[in-house]
């Protein structure tokens, strides 16, 4: 259902898209994402602008929170909308109309159309603006469109500040050593970073989401999904730490529970990384794998490397296909005696077992939600579907 907000701007502006002229085929304006920027008066912004988008909740007690509300009061000087970074929101439409200065802005799916960034901003300002006069403090607005495809990563990408205090202060804390013990022998070992600043490519906010995909205490069986893994990150990062907080390095603690196989995990995840092609060819013998939407060719005398084992790749396979993927092998793990987390079975005979049922069962669902990556990665009925084609797999085999 579509939910359409319209107030006044002071100014608005759209920004090119740099590709959309290069094209040598012309498509309209919904082809491609579209950045516009609006300046509005902190008392004309609208009081219901979607926030369900938002992956930080807005804690209005935080010095951060504090210092927002200070400067927006500040009204002796005018530069809120210079100091702060203002709203980030993603829709489905937007429009301006020259003449009154109204614009209108189109939300359809909540899941993706809404507030991405600036929560604390537009929380201080629903809280404070009463305290000052029209035409004293303004804000800016940085709306897009088109990025339904590239949601995720926009909000991750956008939403980076919270959740790398979370893990600094994690880290600062030694939340991760059992972590870290578990990976001491793994190449990759130097290329994880656990707190800002620090050098690697592989964010212990991922290596979370991934052992959060296997949390048989959170996800026991089919009836539900740890799509937060794939979606929201910080969600993970909270779970681990509340968990670390309650239990310690103890078998009590699931993620604890989960080190004596945890190397396995990563493993899992590079093996579907690298044979996505090979699975797919197997059921689409005349098919492109390169051709399927979200999937990225390498360019000549390029190669992709993989996440965690550095294996090159002809192709980039989007988290969407990914993450659904690797998390339906948690039907293969149960509790041993003493409490730690096992698997049933081998998980890579599994994989090369069903590679291909799995590979063809989330490209087929990618196309019917549109050819959409990330719709299917947050689509609880592949997620479903794929858990119980492991299962029953399983099943068959004990």
């Amino acid at each position: 259902m579509s939910t359409e907000l319209n107030f006044k701007v002071e100014s608005f502006r759209k920004i090119p898209n740099p590709f959309q002229n290069k094209d040598l085929v012309k498509k309209a304006d919904e082809f491609y994402p579209q950045m516009y920027f609006a300046i509005c008066d902190v008392k004309d912004l609208p009081d219901n602008i979607p926030m369900a988008t938002n992956p930080r909740e807005q804690k209005m007690g935080t010095s951060v929170a504090k210092k927002i509300m200070e400067s927006l009061l500040k009204t002796s000087e005018p530069d809120f909308y210079l100091l702060n970074r203002g709203l980030v929101i993603s829709a489905k439409d937007v429009h301006y109309d020259n003449n009154s200065g109204m614009l209108k802005v189109v939300f359809q799916d909540l899941d993706v159309h809404g507030n991405i960034d600036g929560g604390h901003t537009y929380k201080a300002i629903l809280k404070k603006r009463e305290q000052i006069d029209y035409g004293q403090q303004f804000v800016k607005i940085e709306l897009l469109t088109g990025v339904e495809d590239i949601f995720q990563s926009l909000a991750a990408a956008r939403n980076t500040s919270t959740q790398v205090q979370d893990k600094s202060i994690a880290e600062l804390e030694n939340r991760f050593k059992f972590i870290k013990d578990a990976i001491r022998n793994e190449t990759f070992k130097d290329n994880v970073y656990f707190r800002e600043n620090d050098k690697g490519d592989i964010d212990v906010a991922d290596i979370i989401s991934i052992l959060t995909l296997f949390n048989i205490s959170k996800y026991p069986d089919q009836n539900s999904f740890p799509i937060v893994s794939y979606n929201g990150k910080k969600k993970c990062i909270d779970y681990y730490i509340d968990d670390h907080k309650k239990y310690g390095e103890t078998v009590k603690n699931p993620y604890y529970r989960l080190k004596n196989i945890m190397t396995d995990l990563f493993k899992l995840y590079d093996m579907i990384e690298t044979k996505m092609v090979d699975y797919y060819k197997q059921k689409y013998t005349s098919g492109r794998y390169g051709s399927v939407k979200g999937v990225t060719s390498a360019k000549k005398d390029t190669k992709f490397k993989s996440k965690f084992y550095k294996k090159e790749m002809d192709y980039q396979t989007p988290t969407g296909f990914l993450y659904p993927i690797l998390g339906s092998f948690r039907a293969l793990i149960v509790q041993d005696d003493n409490g730690y987390y096992k698997w049933a079975a081998n998980p890579f005979d599994f994989l090369d077992r069903l590679g291909s049922e799995l590979v063809e069962t989330t490209i087929e669902r990618s196309r019917t939600l549109g050819n959409s990556p990330q719709a299917v990665g947050k689509d609880s009925g592949n997620w479903k579907t794929l858990y119980i084609t492991v299962e029953l797999e399983l099943r068959r085999s004990l």
